[in-house]
């Protein structure tokens, strides 16, 4: 079956035909943190079966938005990666991802995967031009890195020895840390600078009913004996 399009004379309508398939977004938010090969694509992206994920990847491939690469030894493996056409997708899906908290539940965000955890931070903060920070942030056994700077947040997988913050802890407490505030901090390791914490805390924008739904939600597991 080919690739279904609305073929009309419309930007939007354009851009559905390249990324509007299910899983394409998934695919690039994931790519966004850096490289994978086809198995830890397949993995973070959800699960969907293989010759979907071939599929999207080959027609993202053919419309420029996602290359592959070699690497070389001792990996000798194949990586999938965004182009510089596929990162300019990053911007256009944290504004859907705000769009869509207004849809969201708490309890929904209580299964966020390790590797959603930077770009739903990347979703609630919103950094002033001035601020300039490296965030590290440890969960699952997996590292990643927010380098904030002129109002954007990139975000990518591994470790940052010079972060001047660092989170560890199960993604929902992490994030609870930030949208909830000290009260939630337990379960999470926090290192570095305690003030700069407190400001990204005051960054955060959300819907209140999501806001509210996190505090008692934090209060319920905060109840639940260990």
């Amino acid at each position: 079956m080919g690739r279904r399009e609305y073929a009309q004379s419309c930007s939007l309508a354009c851009a559905l035909d390249r990324v509007g398939e299910r899983w394409s977004l998934l695919i690039v938010r994931e790519l966004a943190l850096g490289p994978l090969r086809f198995s830890e694509l397949s993995r973070v992206v959800g699960g969907p079966p293989s010759d979907v994920l071939t599929k999207r990847l080959r027609d993202l491939e053919a419309e420029g938005i996602v290359g592959r690469r070699q690497l070389g030894p001792p990996a000798a493996a194949t990586v999938y990666e965004l182009t510089e056409l596929g990162r300019g997708l990053e911007r256009p899906m944290v504004e859907l991802a705000r769009w869509g908290m207004e849809l969201q539940t708490a309890e929904e965000v209580a299964g966020l995967e390790p590797s959603s955890l930077p770009g739903a931070l990347r979703t609630i903060l919103r950094p002033p031009a001035e601020l300039t920070a490296t965030v590290g942030l440890r969960s699952g056994g997996q590292a990643f890195v927010l380098r904030i700077d002129r109002g954007w947040i990139e975000t990518s997988r591994g470790a940052e020895p010079a972060a001047e913050l660092t989170l560890d802890g199960p993604p929902l407490l992490v994030l609870a840390a930030f949208v909830v505030g000290a009260e939630a901090e337990d379960g999470v390791e926090i290192e570095g600078d305690r003030e700069l914490l407190e400001t990204l805390r005051r960054l955060v924008v959300l819907p209140e009913r999501l806001r509210a739904e996190a505090r008692e939600l934090v209060a319920q597991l905060s109840s639940v004996p260990s």
